[in-house]
């Protein structure tokens, strides 16, 4: 119990830093940060984050989140700045320092070099008034009554309310260059976040030619033969090119069974004629999401048609698994 408490109790601390943090941030805040985004697109800057131990932790961290919002942001260590990754930086540039005391040796020795002036520097400290600060052309806030470290030592209230203060800039940077998800895509293009954005049905869906197809006459021995030569669990019904219906494995199952002469069962008796469908275009996260949701049962299979209403494939729930959908 002692123990549970005490992970608790760290929860709660650096979530009341939290709340105390939000409360000091004033609309003079925002503007700052608005007129620095302001130049920094303006003049095609460079974004860099700089610290020192775990406070270059976060800055690597938040570099990383501001290059994924598609503003080019690179970690800057201050020691090794000093011999020669100054280099990197140029007028138009822009830093912003991640400090907890304000008083970081290593900071402050590269800031004379720095190929721009105040303007472009702003602060993440935990003491607004310090050395660091006073080169900064603005501070925010990331003061803590006391750290969650049972020693009131390692950096734990603080390290969180600073990754979580850069946080809220990278945020509000996304709000004012009026990122899309679709913009965010572009920049992440990889894994299921970047899949459930970018990737379209007509990425993953089967073609009309590899999908079995029949005409609402056919019987259900001929759709057997063309489901038993194109295995993906379904068979459309058209009329040229035009949808009227879809088969599955089911409505074959139940038909077999209920009926004597199931066989001579023509397919416009037992097609669904109006089943949930999707288009080519659509995002292949739409398509999971209708068929997962579907009630009462999920959808293993989605007829893909044309906004004209010509069949163009499947769309298999197994095949979205496979990519990472879940």
């Amino acid at each position: 119990m002692e123990f549970l408490e005490t992970m608790k109790n760290v929860l709660i601390l650096e979530a009341k830093a939290l709340e105390l943090a939000a409360a000091r941030i004033t609309e003079k805040d925002a503007n700052v940060l608005t007129d620095f985004f302001k130049t920094l697109k303006e003049r095609h800057g460079i974004l860099y984050f700089c610290g020192v131990g775990k406070s270059g932790y976060i800055a690597q961290k938040l570099a990383s989140t501001f290059s994924s919002l598609g503003q080019p942001s690179f970690f800057l260590h201050p020691s090794e700045a000093m011999h020669g990754d100054l280099g990197r930086l140029s007028e138009v540039d822009h830093v912003i320092f991640i400090s907890k005391s304000g008083t970081t040796e290593e900071i402050l020795k590269i800031i004379p070099f720095l190929p721009f002036g105040v303007e472009n520097c702003l602060g993440l400290l935990g003491e607004k008034n310090s050395p660091i600060g006073d080169k900064c052309n603005h501070v925010f806030d990331c003061s803590v009554e006391k750290e969650a470290c049972l020693n009131n030592q390692a950096p734990t209230t603080s390290s969180t309310l600073a990754m979580a203060m850069g946080d809220a800039i990278a945020v509000m940077y996304e709000k004012y260059i009026g990122l899309s998800k679709e913009g965010f895509a572009k920049f992440h293009p990889g894994g299921i976040l970047g899949k459930s954005m970018r990737l379209k049905v007509s990425d993953v869906m089967l073609k009309a030619d590899d999908c079995a197809k029949a005409s609402p006459s056919q019987s259900l021995k001929e759709i057997l033969i063309e489901m038993t030569r194109l295995p993906v669990g379904g068979c459309a019904v058209v009329e040229g090119e035009a949808l009227k219906g879809i088969l599955v494995e089911g409505d074959v199952r139940r038909t077999l069974t209920s009926k004597e002469t199931g066989l001579e069962t023509l397919a416009s008796e037992i097609m669904t004629t109006n089943p949930v469908k999707v288009t080519p275009d659509a995002l292949a996260s739409e398509a999971f999401s209708l068929m997962e949701g579907h009630k009462p049962n999920p959808l293993n299979i989605l007829p893909v048609v044309s906004s004209e209403g010509a069949f163009c494939g499947f769309i298999r729930l197994h095949d979205l698994f496979k990519e990472g959908f879940n």
